[in-house]
């Protein structure tokens, strides 16, 4: 169960990690940059602890859950996405509203400019397009494995 637990914690340091990264690429500024050398050096130190443990009480490994496990990463890789996607949306919608970022053409339609989506809103779309479809097919299988034969 310690092993599961460090296994947990090691991969929302992971996600921390990609975030705090995507964070300081877009706003360069200082506190992001700590941010991720503070997930780095989290991350170095939880593996090295998993290797320790691997090492030492090779029979706490062996009683990890690799089903339990698996289906909780690819839940929250889901819905990490999906709340992604979301935000997107959400900021194109605003962006689509605001006068400086539209005219209306000569039949009176509404045209957007260019301005509404950055290069780096698409990107991130259609980036985490694989990793929400893989892992929201796998946990929602999971989910109706367990409704239907009530194991995972």
């Amino acid at each position: 169960m310690i092993f599961t637990i460090i296994l947990l914690f090691l991969f929302f340091s992971f996600l921390a990690h990609i975030v705090s990264l995507f964070n300081y690429v877009t706003k360069k500024s200082e506190r992001s940059l700590r941010t991720f050398i503070k997930t780095a050096i989290s991350n170095v130190v939880l593996s090295i602890v998993s290797i320790v443990l691997v090492l030492k009480r090779p029979d706490m490994f062996a009683k990890v859950d690799v089903i339990l496990l698996s289906w909780l990463m690819s839940g929250v890789i889901m819905f990490f996405c999906l709340i992604l996607k979301i935000k997107i949306f959400v900021n194109i919608y605003k962006r689509s509203q605001l006068p400086e970022n539209y005219h209306y053409n000569f039949f009176g339609k509404k045209v957007l400019h260019s301005t509404v989506v950055s290069k780096i809103e698409i990107a991130l779309f259609f980036g985490t397009l694989p990793f929400f479809v893989t892992a929201g097919s796998y946990f929602m299988a999971r989910v109706m494995n367990f409704f239907l034969y009530k194991h995972l």
